[in-house]
């Protein structure tokens, strides 16, 4: 999720489990430590300039459910030993409290697409448990106005309630976004089942900044196909388009070290195109068709055979900008909530957007 959400889930929790005359200093812990697992980027771009290494070591080690909770004893044991008494004082309430505050950022990265490796150094996919868009105002307001309250009225009764109103309101929203997500989900997989798709690995998501339209993304033979799908007016089956994939390409690049990582990080939702003689992958998950935001250029072909290069990452190409770009597609986005359509988000931006592919009702041959 985005750093104010982290910040505010943070202070939230370490305020509520520490003793109320600590709320204030509670709060500032609870936002740093909420903060502290996504400094990760830093160490890592200082032994790296790897863009498939910055991308998939990040929310590894920082984020592990293994590694957070010895970091919650250290932060726990260095302010007890050496800190101004807060800790001492109540040494179990600040024990829970930073372990909480830490441990609770990786679980709500989870949420999102991106993948969080919360058993590292173990190796399973990432998870991703995709309910929830990585910034969504519904979720964060609640445990804002909660830490505000709580900063300004300090050791009163109300204060606690504030921060337990906006924990629940917040939680209570998590949960409604793993229903729609499964809502969404029976309804794409009795559509792919009917499209001969029914074993097709699949993914689906919401789309910006809300968590009533959704974005399902399925893989065929050549290639892959995208739908919409809101949970307020949408009814039977998904309309999906179908795009292509270079599949030969990525089969023949199978043995190259990023492909091998990108594949385990995004679970092989990735789109194959040979572009100037170089392999290009772009991860399905984040973004639209047909702008992702992670494409990279990771082999070149000599003498019919792929060959590793080091990576680069191509630029993003948004298909908006800039604050009137934004109330574009918010406008875009809130119609579709609204208004059935079998037309796709990116085609009703505006000049640039690209013509949306053809309905695919079956599988393409491969």
């Amino acid at each position: 999720m985005d750093s104010l959400s982290q910040i505010v889930l943070g202070g939230a929790v370490a305020a509520i489990i520490a003793p109320a005359g600590h709320r204030r200093a509670a709060l500032l812990a609870g936002a740093a430590l909420g903060t502290l697992p996504d400094l990760d980027s830093l160490p890592i771009a200082l032994f790296s300039d790897n863009p498939v290494t910055l991308m998939t070591v990040h929310r590894s080690f920082s984020h592990s459910l293994f590694v957070l909770p010895l970091v919650g004893w250290l932060v726990w044991w260095l302010f007890k030993r050496f800190g101004n008494g807060r800790v001492a004082a109540s040494p179990a309430r600040w024990f829970w409290a930073i372990q909480l505050a830490l441990i609770t950022h990786p679980l709500l990265d989870a949420f999102t697409v991106y993948g969080t490796q919360l058993w590292w150094p173990l190796t399973p996919p990432p998870a991703m448990w995709s309910s929830m868009f990585i910034i969504d105002p519904l979720y964060t307001v609640w445990l804002l106005v909660a830490c505000i309250a709580a900063w300004f009225l300090r050791e009163r009764v109300a204060a606690q309630r504030a921060l337990a109103v906006g924990l629940v309101l917040s939680t209570a929203y998590l949960g409604w976004s793993l229903v729609a997500k499964s809502l969404v989900d029976r309804e794409a997989e009795r559509t792919l089942a009917a499209m001969g798709l029914g074993d097709a690995p699949y993914f689906s998501v919401p789309m910006p900044f809300n968590t009533l339209l959704w974005r399902v993304v399925a893989m065929t033979p050549s290639g892959y196909v995208e739908a919409e799908r809101s949970v307020l007016v949408d009814e039977g089956p998904l309309q999906f388009r179908g795009y292509p994939s270079n599949v030969q390409a990525l089969r023949e690049a199978v043995g190259v070290p990023a492909v091998q990582r990108l594949a385990w990080f995004n679970r092989g939702f990735m789109r194959a195109q040979v572009q100037d003689g170089q392999l290009v992958l772009s991860d399905l998950r984040m973004g639209m068709e047909p702008d992702y935001n992670f494409r990279f250029n990771v082999a070149e072909q000599h003498d019919g055979r792929w060959q590793a290069i080091a990576p680069v990452q191509q630029p993003w190409s948004m298909p908006i900008s800039g604050w009137g770009g934004m109330r574009q597609l918010l406008g875009v986005i809130w119609h579709r909530i609204r208004h059935p359509s079998a037309e796709p988000i990116r085609a009703a931006l505006g000049p640039g957007a690209a013509p949306p592919a053809p309905r695919q009702d079956a599988p393409a041959a491969p």
